[in-house]
């Protein structure tokens, strides 16, 4: 039997573990796998794009564990009642194909990729940042201003969206949040004025600029999570020419994140290389930084092997007979008939 993980069993871990906990050990467990870097067998995620969004599949591998993740994107959905990202992931023993692990990930991607966020912010953003503007305040955005705030001491939030339902609903949800301010502003250019960090998370498939050079300040650090597909960005390329750029993956980021825009030769630092103390994080005071995120697969990885550790103690699991129940591993054909099964189940 295969343990499957629901968003009910999500939603049920998050309340045992407590969410500022949950968030502390993802980063944890992301940084040991960044740390790691080199023992991982990694490639761009395979993607089937279309007119209205796109489909990928996500893989990576050590020598040990395996996982993928499917996972959509579809600025369109919230039209038909559907979420935007939808997704779900394995993880399996290297050697032997097992899977170990079939998982919910869409609530759990907005929690790796919030807990992403701040593992790289800590190593970019000023010390002392208490001020984040968040453009973009759709399903992802609760959970960027919560790991922001309970891990890195972001106590003020200025919020702008397109969508002013959107911002709405971040603070219905936010409301009373000890120690944390919620401004509702008029502009992007409104909510980013007097910001430490920016934390861009729009949704719309297309070439934007959300964030250009007039409202940039000395010393901000942009966390730019929102492109992460071929034709869809939100920084001005100005905005990269004047930033220190860090990167997940090199190759993936330059096909779908906001360097896309960049010459090839356009100087980016994958952030593991930050982590190992072989390059440089933030420079100066006055340095502004840019995360050009994307999404990489070793995140998911990090998250399902989080999930597997402290999910199925607790129990929050339900047995999937995904595979064949066979006696003889070699008659496969025998499962179909009757008495194999009979003898099988015996």
């Amino acid at each position: 039997m295969t343990p499957l993980l629901t968003p009910q069993d999500i939603t049920q871990l998050v309340q045992r573990v407590g969410l500022p906990d949950l968030l502390r050990r993802l980063v944890s467990y992301l940084e040991a796998d960044f740390l790691r870097w080199a023992e991982f067998d990694k490639t761009p995620r395979v993607a089937a794009h279309s007119p209205v969004g796109v489909i990928e599949l996500m893989p990576i591998a050590d020598a040990r564990q395996y996982s993928f993740k499917y996972v959509n994107g579809h600025p369109g959905n919230a039209r038909a009642g559907l979420p935007t990202v939808m997704a779900f992931g394995v993880l399996a023993d290297v050697a032997t194909g097992l899977p170990t692990l079939l998982s919910e990930l869409t609530l759990t991607t907005a929690l790796r990729t919030a807990a992403t966020s701040v593992m790289v912010a800590k190593r970019l953003a000023r010390p002392g940042s208490r001020v984040m503007a968040l453009i973009g305040n759709g399903a992802q955005s609760e959970f960027q201003a919560l790991a922001f705030h309970h891990l890195l001491g972001i106590n003020e939030l200025r919020l702008f969206d397109i969508d002013t339902a959107a911002t709405a609903k971040l603070q219905r949800n936010l409301a009373g949040m000890p120690g944390l301010r919620l401004t509702a502003c008029a502009s992007t250019a409104d909510a980013v004025r007097g910001a430490d960090i920016v934390t861009t998370i729009t949704a719309d498939k297309t070439n934007a600029t959300i964030i250009t050079p007039d409202m940039l300040a000395p010393g901000q650090h942009l966390n730019a999570v929102g492109g992460d597909c071929p034709g869809k960005t939100e920084l001005h390329p100005e905005v990269l020419r004047r930033a220190r750029v860090v990167v997940e993956y090199e190759p993936q980021s330059r096909i779908e994140g906001d360097v896309q825009q960049m010459p090839a030769d356009f100087p980016v630092t994958e952030f593991w290389r930050v982590l190992a103390g072989q390059a440089p994080g933030r420079e100066s005071a006055e340095q502004i930084t840019v995360f050009d995120s994307v999404g990489f697969a070793l995140e998911d990885f990090a998250a399902l092997r989080l999930l597997h550790d402290l999910a199925l103690p607790l129990g929050l699991s339900t047995p999937l007979p995904l595979l064949p129940e066979l006696a003889d591993p070699r008659d496969l054909f025998g499962c179909l008939q009757p008495q194999a099964r009979a003898r099988a189940a015996a």
